[in-house]
């Protein structure tokens, strides 16, 4: 199955790549980034093509032509809130993952949905309150729009994971490759990262599990999942919480 990623050299995007790379089932690997892509360069792997793509705002034939036959994206691109404006956090986090959906429509076919699973993240919300944090809302609204292409064209299947505490503790074939944190960041990581792995696993998101989990979800897999406590729906539209991830890899007894 050819799938598409984006984000492939971010945090969630490297354990994507990772999980894709050893998926035998997965028979192409479309990246699309902006600038190389160490981990596959390094890895060979005849399956993957990046294709360095500048504004993903726009999608032109170009473009479309070198993804026409895949069967889902796995749409790991993102950004801290606290790393760039409000405006430009909008525009990657919302605005991007809309164009990327409604220029992606193109690829479903009759009685083959193409799966678009969208990376938000645990906290978002789509019934925000007056202290909702931006990310929150941000990521509830593009949540929103996606189950509302959902509708409109039934076989896009458009589907969001949220993660929680992402981790990449003992990922070996990763940990060169994502990018460094802020220092305060990596000093709390270090501090809570265990107590959180070993007493409070609900919120733990290790990325070799997770990168499995997203690839799956784009190749139709958990595409059945009936609703549950953890699996909101908007729709048809599908909220994966990362106690729903975890429960469904194996991870959790419930």
């Amino acid at each position: 199955m050819h799938l598409i990623l984006t984000g492939a050299t971010g945090l969630v995007g490297s354990g994507v790549l990772d999980a894709m790379i050893k998926m035998k089932d997965v028979s192409k690997i479309s990246i699309l980034s902006r600038r190389p892509v160490p981990m596959a360069e390094d890895v060979k792997d005849p399956r993957i093509n990046v294709i360095l793509h500048k504004d993903f705002a726009k999608y032109d034939s170009a473009v479309l032509d070198q993804l026409k036959d895949a069967r889902g994206c796995v749409w790991a691109l993102g950004i801290s809130q606290t790393q760039v404006s409000k405006e430009d956090y909008v525009k990657i986090t919302k605005d991007y993952a809309i164009a990327a959906s409604e220029a992606f429509q193109s690829l479903a076919r009759e009685n083959e949905p193409f799966n678009f699973v969208y990376v938000s993240g645990h906290g978002a919300t789509t019934e925000p309150g007056r202290f909702s944090p931006i990310f929150a809302r941000v990521k509830g609204e593009t949540e929103l729009a996606l189950a509302a292409l959902r509708k409109t064209n039934p076989l896009m299947h458009n589907i969001s994971v949220r993660p929680a505490g992402v981790d990449a503790f003992g990922h070996e074939a990763i940990l060169r490759y994502i990018p460094a944190r802020p220092l305060p960041i990596r000093v709390l990581h270090s501090v809570v990262g265990t107590p959180i792995r070993n007493l409070v696993p609900s919120f733990h998101s290790p990325t070799a599990e997770l990168g499995r989990f997203l690839t799956e979800t784009a190749m139709g897999k958990h595409s059945a999942t009936p609703p549950a406590k953890d699996v909101a729906m908007v729709g048809d539209f599908p909220i994966f919480e990362n106690t729903a991830f975890r429960r469904l890899m194996g991870m959790d007894s419930k």
